[in-house]
Formats: C-alpha cells, sequence, structure tokens
C-alpha cells in the first residue's frame, strides 16, 4: 500500500494538478501546476485521516450491513462463479453476519473471483461485465454506502452519474444552457475503455490521502485485484475497476474528479455523466487547443487512454451525448443513432417469425415504448415519432396477418374488423407478401388507430408531452 507520509516526506505525489476548490470538511485544497502537492493540502488531508481511522466500524456496522442487503436483493442480478442466489444471501446473512462483521474488523475477509459477462455494444464489439458473488456484493455496498457521505459531497457541480439526486435528464439540461450562452462547438472526449484502464496504486494512493484505516484500503484493493473466471481460468486483474459490483461507480467519480477539478481551474463550460465528458466552448480555433490540452493531461497525468479516433470537436446539433444532440437554442434533439437504435429493437420484437401470440407481442413493445420515451421525453422530436409509430403499425399489420396463415383465415379476420366481404378476399386472394398487403387501404381500414388503442398498444405521439 502506498503510504501518504512518503509523499509528505518529499512534497510529491502521482496524484497532479489539483490546484483549484475541492472541499474537505470546508478546507481548500491545492497543488502546484507543476504537479508538486503543497504541505498545506497534505496536512489538511492529514486530519481527515486521522477521523477515519477506524471507518471499518461504521462499515461493519449491522444497520449498515442491513441496508446493504435489502440494496443487493432489491438489485436483483445473477449469481456469481459461487452460485448463491440473491434469495440465498438473505438466509446467509441471518445465519452468518456476526462471522461477516468479524471478517471485516479483523481484515480477514476473503475476495472471490468474479465471473465473467459479455453483452453486446450499441456501435458493435463487447462490453465486458464483471458479476461478483453476492456476498462480495453486499461488502461492497457497504463499503460505498459509508465512502459516498465522505466523497460525494466534495465532487464536483459539473458531475451527474451514479449520484444521489442527479440524473441524465439534470446534465442534458445543464450542456443545453451552456449552448443557448453562446458555447457553439462542443469537445466530445470518449475515453478508452475507462473502466479498464484505472492504475490501482494510483486510485489506493487517492483513496489513501482521505482514509485513515488501513483495512478499508486492502479491502478495496482486493476487490480491484480479484480474479476474473472466462473460460474455465481465472486471470488476475492488475489495473480496472470492474463493471457491474457496486463500489465500482463510486471509484469511477472518485478517479475522474481529478479532470473535474483541472477543468474547473481552467474555467471551463462542461458536464460529465461517468466516463461520458464534453466541453462547451466559443469558437472552433479554441475546442481544437482545449482537445488536445485536455488529451494530453488525461493520458500524461491520469494515465488513461483518450480514443482518438471517437473523441471529436463538433457542433452541439450533431452531437449523439447520452442519445440527445443539442439544438441552437439550447432545447435537445434525438440523435439519429438513438432513433436508429430504437427502430433496430422494435425491428427485433416484430419479426413475423417469432411464433408468439399479438397480446404478447404488445405487451413486450409497450415495456420498450413506454421505458424509451421515459427518457427521450425532453427532446424535440414529434414529426419523428409519428414516422416512428407509422412504420411499427405496418409492421404490427403485417404480422397479424401473417398469423391468419390462410386466405379464409384473412378474409374472416377482416371482415370481423368491419371491412367489406369483397375487399377482404381481395386482399386474401392477393399474391402480395405479407409485408405488401400490410399497406393496403383494406389492411388501414380494419388495423386503424382505433383498433391499435383497443388492442393496448402504447403510443408515443399521444404520451409525448
Amino acid at each position: 500500500m502506498l503510504k501518504p507520509e512518503k509523499y509528505e516526506n518529499f512534497q510529491m505525489c502521482l496524484f497532479d494538478e489539483w490546484e483549484s476548490s475541492q472541499k474537505v470538511k470546508g478546507t481548500d485544497v491545492f497543488s502546484t501546476r507543476s504537479g508538486l502537492v503543497r504541505c498545506e493540502w497534505l496536512s489538511r488531508c492529514r486530519e481527515e485521516r486521522a477521523l477515519t481511522q477506524d471507518l471499518m466500524s461504521e462499515i461493519a456496522d449491522l444497520k449498515n450491513l442491513k441496508t446493504a442487503l435489502r440494496k443487493v436483493i432489491s438489485n436483483r442480478g445473477s449469481a456469481g462463479i459461487d452460485g448463491m442466489s440473491v434469495e440465498e444471501l438473505k438466509v446467509w446473512f441471518c445465519h452468518h453476519y456476526v462471522e461477516l462483521q468479524h471478517w471485516l474488523m479483523t481484515g480477514t475477509y476473503q475476495v472471490t473471483a468474479v465471473k465473467e459477462v459479455l453483452i453486446p455494444k450499441p456501435n458493435g464489439g463487447q462490453r465486458q461485465l464483471s458479476i461478483p458473488t453476492v456476498k462480495d456484493r453486499l461488502v461492497q455496498q457497504a463499503i460505498s454506502q459509508v465512502l459516498s457521505k465522505r466523497y460525494d459531497p466534495t465532487f464536483s457541480d459539473h458531475s451527474y452519474g451514479f449520484r444521489p439526486n442527479c440524473n441524465v435528464h439534470q446534465a442534458l439540461r445543464k450542456a443545453g444552457n451552456y449552448v443557448a450562452q453562446g458555447k457553439n462547438w462542443v469537445v466530445d472526449i470518449d475515453l478508452a475503455k475507462f473502466f479498464d484502464e484505472v492504475n490501482h496504486d494510483r486510485l489506493l494512493w487517492q483513496l489513501s490521502t482521505r482514509l485513515g484505516d488501513n483495512r478499508v484500503l486492502k479491502l478495496i484493493g482486493k476487490f480491484l485485484r480479484a480474479g476474473m473466471l472466462s473460460g474455465g481460468m481465472t486471470n488476475q486483474r492488475i489495473k480496472g475497476t470492474p463493471q457491474g459490483s457496486p463500489l465500482s461507480p463510486l471509484l469511477s467519480n472518485i478517479v475522474l474528479d481529478e479532470l473535474d477539478k483541472e477543468l474547473e481551474r481552467r474555467g471551463h463550460s462542461f458536464v460529465r455523466y461517468a466516463d461520458d465528458i464534453i466541453i462547451m466552448v466559443g469558437s472552433e480555433l479554441a475546442s481544437k487547443r482545449v482537445m488536445e490540452s485536455l488529451s494530453g493531461f488525461i493520458e500524461n497525468r491520469m494515465r488513461l487512454k483518450v480514443n482518438r479516433e471517437k473523441s471529436q470537436v463538433i457542433r452541439p446539433y450533431q452531437l449523439n451525448y447520452l442519445g440527445h444532440s443539442i439544438l441552437k437554442d439550447g432545447s435537445l434533439g434525438l440523435s439519429p443513432k438513438s432513433e436508429q437504435r430504437l427502430k433496430a429493437k422494435l425491428k427485433q420484437l416484430t419479426k413475423r417469425n417469432r411464433g408468439i401470440s399479438f397480446e404478447q407481442l404488445i405487451d413486450e413493445l409497450n415495456l420498450v415504448l413506454r421505458g424509451w420515451l421515459n427518457y427521450f421525453k425532453n427532446a424535440k422530436m414529434r414529426s419523428r415519432l409519428s414516422k416512428t409509430e407509422a412504420w411499427l403499425r405496418r409492421r404490427l399489420r403485417c404480422y397479424r396477418l401473417k398469423q391468419c396463415k390462410r386466405a379464409l383465415g384473412i378474409a374472416r379476420f377482416l371482415t370481423k374488423l368491419k371491412v367489406s366481404w369483397n375487399r377482404s378476399w381481395t386482399i386474401a386472394g392477393s399474391s402480395k407478401g405479407w409485408y405488401r398487403l400490410s399497406n393496403t387501404p383494406a389492411a388501414h381500414e380494419g388495423m386503424n388507430l382505433k383498433w391499435f388503442k383497443e388492442k393496448g398498444l402504447y403510443s408515443l405521439t399521444a404520451n409525448y408531452g
């Protein structure tokens, strides 16, 4: 474990470029532009370390553990490599909470390897998730609850990810306000595999400057270095914070708070949600200068990687930040990629060969549509929603017609919907494909807007405020 006292003697450390106003118990933190940490800052941190010498007692407190247990159970999630489910965790905790407290207080708690899970990314490729055991998730949640009380008040007001009382909509509103003020260029910085690139030693040193209980630091170190079970073999982690663990969001905010403080020191207008960072500037020349300067800071000082191919200087209306673009007046728009992802999801759900009932299909669609609109509710997109809904209704007409299978079934189905017998048989006897049949006047007459409403299909345009 890296000792803060070592850096007090030499007045320098790995934690560079903290020059502006981070608040720690009402005091300012300063460092020089060259990266030398001032003695004043170290002495103020020494006071906080003295107040956290027995931090593990707060973590192992039964009330805190019970709160963590309820949180882990409510989050559900799959089992780790030991196979224990969240339902079994409650029974295990009732019988072993005294032992768990003893392990934590004596520093003998044993961390289990995590299970690797790969999920596809929207833009291609795969994202690696790490699934800890439910017992490890319980302990990590207990640590996160205690540390959040100390760290969250010191985080930047420009940070909105994984924080209480902060959300995506607030971040987007803030970005829109900057554009409305005349910041018409955006520096969109993409951190390459951020969660996989975090330097363990540097993160642990950052924690040790404010936390005085070595038991907590060692336990966090164990979680960071926990092996990952992949393909039947356990691989040791030498860097990165495992995505999927309760502690990872807080640790990522602690790492990136250094970048927030640097941006504040430079006087930039910026918004950060987790590792998604955008800086608003007034001119193209300034934006290019900011891009080059900050890329160097992130790579040379913070030891993280910037994806040069995905990082870009663009106009707000070209942006795809948290799925949104930003219009000239600062209002939000729907990015083309977000619309494409929605249609791709709906297309997958409405494939004609799925073999499920029409009612079940409507239920599945409603879940997707309701959640999607709740996320994008502040974007200006009424005309685009109308087109998307019309496209979806055509696919549903196609799905329902194919369920009729034979010509007689189609004719009876449309006649039941009060389409004339002759017109129903005209469609039923047609040699056109299902998708072309779904766009005929008779199909529209029978499966009209009223019919879809009776079937319970969630309407994007009707619920869009």
